[in-house]
């Protein structure tokens, strides 16, 4: 194995970042250094913990353009819409400070004359947060704020396609006063993120990523007993109800399909639409997307950014040949759209598809979209459950009763009514099936990073 890696800009493909691989020794010496830093945050009062945060988000608001131009050069957002990352950081992380006071207040329970009880909630230790690309900033502060608040140590590793958000986020709460050993990042291979997983000074895991790899985390930490955190893979759909407000569906579920190049586990991956509105959606939907602006991700006007890498391009033109091959249409001229690498890939609507192809069965990640008929909302419900993936599914519908009754029947972590590929921090994230397990954000948040411990006196 390499003992260093490159970073490759999908701007123009070169080399962005270099940083050695961290070897055992160094994985050692964070891991011990969190461990003597675990019982000084542990005690330290919540208040104190909360301004830490709010002071680490100030910092990371006064260095907002710089970060965005690195988000933009490492993972090929386009700069025009980067600086709603770190905005959305910001949010999250105050949201969830707000949320601490209430989510890790002691439970009591009724008077028992001559006791006194209580349950206490105990931070689990530390925390090792393994984020991705695709959102590094979002993905990582789910876990890593609530931690902190929690009263947790923190080891941070993230994609190698996305370091310098591990190094900026560190560095952002050791401006905030953070004491050492707290915070850590540390940028590890495969192999060594095995080991780490596995140290039985780890005591709990949050990972971000795809099926595969949560798949993978579960096999390094196989007999350890410690929790593991998954957000995985999505498959996410939209259904457009025959009394829905077409052009507003078909604007947001356009942008929640293509935004950040459809590289969201969120994204809207496949749609059904009520067979009365089929025509005039696909019709507005492609005019919409043939709109967009491929290119240089640093230029203001640019609004589709390349893909992560020319291989995630080449694997999703394969679905999309594929799902051809087997009799799909696609709508958008693919030869107006074309950037100086591989990895600019034209986005790409299509109709004629089945649940037959891989195109609207398996998780896409990119700048495509599969629309379908269906005939009402009993045929909708089977074909959005039709999948292995649960994370979120869109209802687009002008009754509120519908959208109750039609989410109560789906197999999904979270249902939006007329919105879509978003995440409000006061509400649970979360997935079913292959989507993941365990949950972020929210109150409910806190609880998979901390244990119950309970208190019964009796007073003699």
């Amino acid at each position: 194995m390499p003992r260093s890696f490159q970073t490759l800009s999908p701007v123009d493909g070169s080399v962005f970042v270099e940083r050695p691989w961290a070897q055992p020794a160094e994985l050692e010496a964070v891991l011990e250094a969190a461990a003597g830093a675990r019982a000084g945050w542990t005690a330290t009062p919540l208040a104190a913990r909360i301004a830490v945060v709010e002071s680490a988000v100030q910092w990371l608001e006064a260095n907002s353009e710089r970060l965005s131009a690195e988000l933009t050069q490492q993972m090929g957002r386009p700069i025009r819409y980067a600086p709603g990352e770190i905005r959305g950081t910001a949010d999250r992380a105050r949201t969830m400070a707000a949320l601490a006071p209430q989510a890790l207040a002691a439970i009591t329970p009724p008077p028992q004359a001559g006791f006194t009880r209580f349950i206490e909630r105990v931070p689990l230790g530390v925390v090792l947060v393994l984020s991705p690309w695709n959102y590094p900033w979002l993905t990582a502060v789910n876990a890593v704020v609530p931690a902190l608040l929690a009263g947790n140590v923190v080891v941070l590793k993230h994609s190698d396609q996305t370091p310098l958000v591990a190094e900026r986020f560190v560095e952002a709460f050791r401006a905030a006063g953070l004491p050492d050993g707290v915070f850590q990042y540390i940028h590890m291979d495969h192999d060594l993120s095995a080991a780490a997983v596995a140290d039985t000074r780890v005591d709990f895991v949050a990972f971000t990523g795809s099926l595969a790899g949560g798949q993978a985390i579960h096999r390094a930490a196989a007999g350890s007993l410690k929790a593991i955190g998954l957000e995985l893979g999505g498959k996410d759909p939209a259904y457009v109800r025959a009394d829905a407000d077409l052009p507003f569906a078909i604007e947001n579920v356009v942008d929640g399909a293509f935004f950040n190049s459809g590289q969201s586990c969120c994204a809207v991956e496949r749609v059904y639409v009520h067979r009365d509105h089929f025509d005039e959606f696909v019709a507005g939907a492609a005019e919409l997307v043939s709109k967009y602006t491929l290119g240089d991700p640093r230029q203001q006007q640019t609004t589709l950014g390349p893909v992560v890498r020319p291989r995630n391009a080449r694997a999703i033109q394969a679905q999309i040949d594929a799902a051809t091959a087997a009799g799909a249409r696609p709508l958008i001229d693919a030869a107006r759209f074309s950037g100086p690498t591989p990895a600019y890939l034209a986005p790409q609507i299509l109709v004629g598809v089945s649940h037959d192809m891989a195109l609207m069965t398996e998780e896409t990640f990119g700048p495509v979209l599969g629309i379908m008929p269906v005939s009402g909302d009993e045929e909708a419900i089977r074909l959005m459950n039709d999948s292995p993936y649960g994370l979120t599914a869109s209802i687009w519908t002008a009754d509120e009763a519908a959208a109750m009754r039609i989410g109560g029947a789906l197999q999904t972590g979270t249902v939006f009514m007329n919105r879509c590929d978003y995440l409000d921090p006061a509400l649970a994230w979360v997935g079913v099936k292959g989507s993941g397990r365990g949950c972020t954000l929210s109150t409910v948040g806190f609880e998979s990073l901390t244990r119950p411990k309970s208190f019964h006196l009796r007073i003699r």
